[in-house]
């Protein structure tokens, strides 16, 4: 997508602008290694900010436009067809502990479909990008998902349920099974980040549970333009309002689709 589509340029522009202050503010978190609360109110600081950029910015592109954001819940449009579904800081903790891996996600639905997605890590200035119908993209360089065909040979990502999130005992059992039956699985922290690995080839799969929609919108579109299966952890279509999402190719997503729930049955 070397020429970008009018939406699609709108996306890239608010994500580049919230992205500036990101990376100024991410500058600052080594200062702030003293205290809990420092860095945390200062993490909590830094996403307002950013998503109060991205709100602007695609208010003022797309005047009617619903949103559906993380720090600022659901503003409702004029426009029903379309909503911004937007997480200004994927990857909190991450960014809270001076890990470079985090991201803004930027995803666009319309009349319940997701239809374009803008993944940015503001620290190693991968963009990815993906619209309906016209492939994905990291910078300039078409996506397609991996090709391995077994989940022996696969590196699986997934999200690990921490203090205070549900499905400590589910996780345990399908993390056991997964492990028996991979080559390796991986936790990075920002599932946004973990669905564009999947669409980059990066990780043959990945999955999690209890995700919020604004972790997934922009990635759904990503992985299926570049060739992924994308299905809720029951196998339905309906990632965003029930919370799970497992992703990979064809082959990958029905083999660890079959071992996760084996995993849960258990």
């Amino acid at each position: 997508m070397s020429r970008h589509t009018p939406v699609m340029t709108v996306m890239v522009a608010a994500a580049r602008k919230a992205a500036r202050g990101l990376q100024r503010d991410f500058g600052e978190v080594e200062n702030l290694q003293v205290s809990m609360k420092g860095p945390g109110d200062f993490v909590s600081a830094a996403d307002k900010k950013a998503e109060k950029v991205l709100f602007e910015e695609l208010s003022k592109a797309r005047p009617g436009y619903g949103f559906l954001m993380e720090e600022g819940g659901v503003v409702e449009g004029a426009d029903k067809s379309h909503r911004w579904i937007i997480d200004p800081l994927d990857g909190t903790t991450n960014f809270l502990h001076g890990i470079p891996h985090f991201a803004i996600s930027i995803g666009l639905e319309r009349d319940g479909q997701m239809v374009a997605g803008v993944v940015y890590n503001p620290i190693t200035d991968e963009l990815y990008l993906a619209e309906k119908g016209q492939g994905a993209f990291l910078n300039d360089r078409r996506l397609r998902v991996a090709v391995r065909r077994e989940l022996t040979s696969s590196v699986i990502g997934c999200g690990i349920p921490h203090i205070g999130r549900p499905g400590h005992e589910t996780f345990i059992k399908e993390e056991r099974a997964v492990m028996l039956n991979t080559s390796g699985l991986r936790r990075m922290g920002a599932a946004s980040l973990d669905l564009a690995y999947v669409a980059a080839g990066r990780f043959d799969g990945f999955w999690e549970a209890a995700l919020a929609p604004w972790d997934m919108a922009a990635g759904i579109v990503l992985v299926r333009e570049a060739g992924g299966t994308v299905s809720s952890i029951e196998g339905r279509d309906d990632m965003i309002s029930s919370g799970g999402i497992i992703v990979g190719n064809e082959m990958i997503h029905a083999q660890l689709s079959k071992v996760l729930k084996a995993a849960r049955n258990g």
